[in-house]
């Protein structure tokens, strides 16, 4: 399996960008997406989840109301719509994909994409 994100860059505070994950390889047996992020000097940290099978969304209380996970099964591409972006949304953006488990944990997830930076100015 493998995963490659797209869509970040620099945006003004205040502003949008959607992140795409699109996914290839054998993806059926998997029912979790997560998005991570890690800002300079600070550790990895859960942002959003979507479990597939039941559509059930979960997210980091620092994104929740500004950010959304969607998923488009045809094209197995996963997408994370920011919007209100502040300065501390700045990070390395990955998704990742797993089978089952605590969708906060990073542990849960068996495959990783290799990141996007979003970077916000104020």
């Amino acid at each position: 399996v493998q995963l490659v994100e797209s869509g970040g860059g620099l945006v003004q505070a205040g502003g949008s960008l959607t992140l795409s994950c699109a996914a290839s390889g054998r993806t059926l047996d998997l029912d979790i997406g997560g998005w991570f992020r890690q800002a300079p000097g600070k550790e990895r940290e859960f942002v959003a989840a979507l479990r597939w099978s039941s559509g059930r969304s979960d997210y980091a209380d620092s994104v929740k109301g500004r950010f959304t996970f969607s998923r488009d099964n045809a094209k197995n591409t996963m997408y994370l719509q920011m919007s209100s972006l502040k300065p501390e949304d700045t990070a390395t953006y990955w998704c990742a994909i797993g089978a089952s488990g605590p969708v906060t944990m990073m542990s849960t997830y068996d495959y990783y994409g290799r990141g996007t930076q979003v970077t916000v100015s104020s």
